[in-house]
């Protein structure tokens, strides 16, 4: 199973994982399915949504992240945010992100 699979399974699925992101249920099974890649900007709610049990690193490792010190965050570095200063690392096509999983 893929980290993106793991979290939205771990927020209730396909339909709760939509209502958390403000998206519709078959944008989320786009990305579960591997067939769209998971937004970067959506990694953080569904982060914090599955209480940390899949990371931001995770969902997308093409992103340089950075994290803050936030004792209310369920990471214990804190939370994450998208580190623009960092160079860019390419971004695995979606038929790729399937194959290294």
């Amino acid at each position: 199973m893929t980290p993106i699979q793991t979290a939205i399974q771990e927020v209730g699925g396909p339909a709760d994982a939509s209502r958390l992101l403000n998206v519709s249920v078959q944008a989320v099974c786009f990305w579960r399915d591997g067939r769209r890649q998971f937004p970067a900007d959506k990694c953080p709610a569904l982060e914090q949504a599955s209480a940390g049990v899949i990371t931001c690193e995770q969902m997308r490792p093409d992103v340089r992240w950075h994290r803050i010190a936030d004792p209310s965050w369920p990471h214990p570095d804190g939370r994450p945010l998208i580190d623009v200063a960092a160079p860019a690392v390419p971004a695995l096509p979606p038929q790729e992100v399937r194959d290294a999983a």
